[in-house]
Formats: structure tokens, C-alpha cells, sequence
């Protein structure tokens, strides 16, 4: 398979992760403002459903590409300089911590979308899952943070670093 975009060898889904981990903060940022402060459940259902979609798809993508590519030991290998044992040591440190946060989010974001699909009224509003809601929606939010920090720093100690 082939380089992806942003000029690194890493594979062309890596890349659309990458870029997605660098939108997705920022996105549930507004998004929790958008329910907070201005109080617009409707918008919030909807930008909460459709960033979890998008990801869903491009998580999904991007685990067909890894296995196509041969795994992360296949990415890796089309560095031009191999990663010396500790620094694959520490790369592979950093990438279970990753993996931690990754696989903790998507389930809890699982439990909050779908109690919140089940418990709430439509149109949207505030009710008694309200306070469950807030707490998984904030626990979702510092893991998704947790999984988009560390997925850069995987990137970037695996591809970008010489």
C-alpha cells in the first residue's frame, strides 16, 4: 500500500484518523458549549450522532487498512530508519496507553449515546437521565481527549520522528 497524504509512511487511513483526532476535540468542545450555554438540545443530538458515525466509519476503515497493511509492524517497517529496540519499546508503551483510552471511549461512548437515544424525549430535553447523561458525557469527552492526544503522539514518534 502506498504512503498516505500528509507526507509520512504511514498508510492513507492513518492519515484520516490523524486528521479527525485533531478535529474531534475541538468539535465536542462546541458541541458541549452548543447544550451548556445556549442550550439547544436538538443541534447537540445531532452533531453528538453525526460525530459518532463519522467515527465510527473511519475507525472501522481504519482497522481493515492496519490489518491490510500488516499491522502497525507493517507500517513501521516502511520507515526509512528502523525504530531502535528502546525507542520500539517506548513506541509500543505509548501505543497501549493509546489503545487504553481508544477502546475505553468507544464503549463509553456506546453506553452514552445509546442511554441517551433510549431515556431521553424527542425533540430533546432535559429530563431524569440528564445527570448519567452529563457525567458519561463528560467521561466520554476527557477519553476521546485522552485517545486524540495520545493517537498524535503515536503518530508522530512512529512516522514523523527520524
Amino acid at each position: 500500500m502506498s504512503d498516505g497524504f500528509l507526507g509520512y509512511p504511514a498508510s492513507f487511513m492513518l492519515d484520516v484518523v490523524v486528521c479527525a483526532l485533531i478535529v474531534v476535540v475541538p468539535l465536542l468542545a462546541f458541541n458541549i458549549y452548543v447544550v451548556r450555554f445556549g442550550r439547544n438540545y436538538r443541534l447537540h443530538k445531532r452533531l453528538q450522532l453525526l460525530l459518532a458515525a463519522v467515527l465510527l466509519v473511519a475507525v472501522g476503515l481504519f482497522e481493515l487498512d492496519m490489518q491490510w497493511q500488516g499491522g502497525v509492524d507493517g507500517i513501521l517497517a516502511k520507515r526509512p530508519r528502523p525504530l531502535s529496540a528502546p525507542e520500539l519499546s517506548s513506541f509500543r508503551s505509548l501505543l497501549w496507553v493509546h489503545l487504553g483510552f481508544a477502546v475505553s471511549t468507544v464503549f463509553l461512548w456506546i453506553a452514552t449515546v445509546f442511554l441517551a437515544w433510549w431515556r431521553f424525549a424527542v425533540p430533546p430535553q432535559p429530563g431524569p437521565h440528564s445527570n448519567l447523561h452529563k457525567i458519561l458525557g463528560w467521561l466520554s469527552a476527557l477519553d476521546i481527549t485522552g485517545t486524540a492526544v495520545t493517537g498524535l503522539l503515536v503518530y508522530y514518534y512512529g512516522f514523523m520522528v527520524p
